[in-house]
């Protein structure tokens, strides 16, 4: 890319960015209700008094909109409900917007730990004003998700296996997946590409967490998770859902999403058990094939995939699946209810940025192989050939 291309691309980026700010700003600002946090604390209520923690109850959300009407109790797995108790010391209103400035310093630190990796310092202005524009970031501030604290999490884990720090990097992605099971494809994929160490912590810690609400709660809570999850089968249409089985269901075919899913997941185990990547283009492939792959796949799982991006800033596709994350979600979700091609194509944009994203991932493997580079070679050093642009 040229220097002239950089800097309108850049601009560009920036412009629409401040604009996507500018446009989620307010409904952050003048929110009055709890959504997702109302549920969370519901849960830990529940688990408290002997309930059960995945039932629904006055402070479950109920999502009504054109053509989706859902109860949305909490998802998390049994150890969600343990945590979530904290959300109940005080009045949900308060802890709700404590609990929003909490993940706001834990996503800047994320972004800093990110860019301090970056050489340009123009790009790296970019890349944070970008970062800051993301959908995913803005949603999980308005329902009061709790993401960010595993974005950073994921993050430190990604920046830890570059500098070979298996074992640190294997605890931190053993609690994202203890957190959110999708993610297993994670040390999974590390262990199939000879990464043992990271990948073995990572499991130890993910079962070592999990058994916690077993030992507190006994197996009903298991049962109760399973049974919820198992029922839950019509949030696969939502638009935020980015994964194959959310474009499927959109396309009418929903079973053609799990086949889809599937068939990633087992090339991506053949791969990496032929090629035995570098543990940072394995972790990548990971992360994304973890949103694909998911029965769902919400946009705030997007934020997971900011290394991998910065990775690959400097290839124009990625530019344009960067711009297409900063789409505001209720933009989005306006397409609810319309002919079922505008939710397929308009409404479906975070999901065509994720194949984009795969799609481009899969090709940069490709020209390796084609260049006859070796099992395992290590990608190009980050900081040099990834982060900083050259002065052509």
């Amino acid at each position: 890319m040229t220097a002239a291309a950089r800097w309108a691309t850049g601009i560009l980026t920036v412009i629409a960015a401040l604009l996507a700010i500018n446009a989620e700003f307010p409904r952050i600002i003048h929110e009055p209700g709890l959504w997702d946090f109302g549920s969370f604390v519901a849960s830990g209520r529940a688990a408290g008094e002997g309930l059960n923690p995945y039932g629904v109850y006055p402070l479950t959300l109920r999502v009504e909109l054109p053509g989706f009407e859902s109860w949305n109790p909490n998802l998390n797995p049994p150890i969600s409900a343990l945590l979530f108790q904290a959300f109940d010391v005080a009045d949900p209103y308060v802890t709700y917007q404590v609990w929003r400035w909490i993940s706001v310093a834990v996503y800047a630190a994320a972004i800093l730990l990110l860019v301090a990796r970056v050489g340009n310092r123009v790009e790296a202005l970019i890349i944070t004003v970008w970062a800051l524009a993301l959908a995913g970031f803005w949603d999980t501030l308005f329902l009061g998700q709790i993401y960010l604290p595993l974005v950073l999490a994921g993050i430190a884990a990604w920046l830890l296996l570059e500098r070979g720090a298996g074992l640190w990097a294997g605890l931190l992605i053993g609690v994202i997946v203890a957190m959110k099971p999708n993610f297993l494809v994670w040390p999974v994929l590390l262990f199939l590409s000879g990464h043992h160490r990271s990948a073995i912590v990572a499991f130890v810690t993910a079962g070592a967490i999990s058994l916690i609400p077993l030992l507190i709660y006994g197996p009903e809570v298991y049962r109760q998770w399973f049974e919820l999850v198992a029922a839950d089968g019509s949030r696969a249409l939502f638009l935020t859902n980015g994964s194959f089985a959310g474009l499927a269901a959109r396309a009418g075919i929903p079973s053609f999403g799990l086949v889809l899913g599937l068939l990633l997941l087992a090339g991506l185990a053949v791969w990496a058990l032929w090629r035995r990547p570098d543990v940072l283009t394995g972790s990548a492939m990971a992360l994304l094939a973890s949103i694909l792959a998911s029965p769902l796949g919400w946009i705030h799982y997007t934020l997971f995939l900011l290394p991998v991006i910065v990775r690959h800033w400097h290839q124009p596709a990625m530019r344009i699946v960067a711009l297409l994350l900063i789409i505001p979600v209720p933009f989005i979700i306006d397409q609810l209810g319309k002919p079922a091609w505008i939710q397929l194509t308009t409404g479906s944009v975070y999901s065509w940025a994720l194949v984009l994203c795969l799609a481009i991932l899969i090709n940069d493997e490709w020209r390796r192989i084609r260049r006859g580079e070796q099992r395992g070679s290590a990608a190009m050093p980050l900081p040099e050939r990834h982060y900083r642009p050259s002065a052509s």
